[in-house]
């Protein structure tokens, strides 16, 4: 059994980053070893010190789209809050609703005076539900003019520049929140690294409910994740394939580009764009990455089970409250660390 309560920690709330910092790369860089549990303090801006051109760094190139819209319910003029998730084709999207107890099946929502008009299709738990969306032009072009970025319910700050939700290197739309881990990097520090010789290759995956649902099992092994969809490229595949053989080591970045590697690897990797469900915590069998640059994790939650598995519990937990002691940001504005598997840094 794996208690969800033994990856539980005491975080103030005011350590909760409500805003980005000004400068991507000043945040603060916690590196664990996680050989010994020792810790290092730096900035992120140093993580070029910690990467050479024997090290493959994979990134989630996802971008996250204005996904949470507000409305009206057709017959009562009710407000409802629509998060939309992932789009199932032919104009059906999955979404979260609130208040889900006003939408039914047939509930008409009207967006922006009727520019997006959203009809329930299913209606399914934790408030999960199936939008049919009739609108005029091009989608994605109205979210923009509608839709807000989706900040999680423990941001309470609005976010003044959209683009700081979204990573240097966003490039392929789908996501209803950021990889976060990759917040920190700048051109500056990607061009740094890639003078050092290091092989920066990026994949996709679209960031959905999975990443942000809570764990409400007390036996988190009985915790089902819901799917998010990924694409890794035949180029990126074979490159991946090279740097095994050569033996090299793989750092992920973020939690959304290990769950990326983990599923897609089979004796192997190939082109692959399908959906995964992969849970990963302690007792997992690594397959793929060898270090990880992550943010600060929510108590209990999938993600610092994840990074339990890779570090071992006792040293997440010893560095997580390390990191409450010396005043670091935590969350998706907060800052990094670094799971490192090199004892010499």
């Amino acid at each position: 059994m794996i208690r969800t309560d033994d990856f539980d920690y005491n975080l103030p709330e005011e350590l909760i980053a409500q805003t980005p910092l000004k400068d991507r790369s000043s945040s603060r860089l916690m590196v664990l070893n996680k050989n010994t549990g020792e810790i290092t303090h730096k900035h992120f801006y140093d993580i070029v010190d910690y990467l050479d051109s024997n090290d493959v760094l994979v990134m989630n190139d996802t971008k996250v789209y204005p996904a949470r819209l507000y409305g009206v319910k057709e017959e009562t003029n009710a407000v409802i809050e629509v998060l939309l998730l992932k789009d199932l084709g032919d104009n059906v999207w999955e979404c979260l609703a609130k208040p889900q107890r006003r939408v039914k099946p047939g509930t008409v929502i009207s967006f922006g005076e009727g520019k997006i008009k959203a009809t329930c299709l299913e209606k399914f738990d934790e408030g999960i539900c199936h939008f049919k969306m009739e609108y005029e032009g091009i989608f994605v072009e109205i979210l923009e003019s509608l839709g807000e970025m989706p900040l999680p319910p423990y941001i309470h700050e609005k976010l003044k520049d959209n683009d700081r939700y979204q990573t240097v290197y966003a490039k392929n739309l789908g996501s209803a929140a950021a990889p976060t881990a990759g917040l920190h990097f700048t051109k500056e520090i990607l061009e740094k690294l890639k003078a050092k010789g290091v092989e920066i290759l990026y994949v996709t995956l679209h960031v959905g409910l999975g990443t942000f649902r809570p764990v409400n099992v007390e036996d988190a092994s009985k915790h089902i994740m819901h799917s998010e969809w990924y694409h890794i490229s035949k180029d990126v595949a074979d490159k991946l394939n090279e740097a095994k053989a050569s033996g090299k080591r793989i750092v992920a970045v973020g939690t959304t580009s290990v769950r990326t590697l983990e599923s897609a690897y089979d004796n192997g990797f190939k082109p692959k764009a399908e959906n995964t469900q992969i849970f990963i915590y302690p007792g997992y069998k690594w397959k793929v990455v060898d270090a990880l640059i992550t943010n600060f994790h929510l108590p209990k939650s999938t993600l610092i089970m994840l990074v339990s598995a890779l570090a071992g519990k006792e040293n997440i937990l010893n560095a997580y409250n390390e990191a409450v002691k010396e005043k670091y940001r935590f969350f998706s504005f907060g800052d990094a660390m670094f799971i490192n598997n090199k004892e010499n840094n």
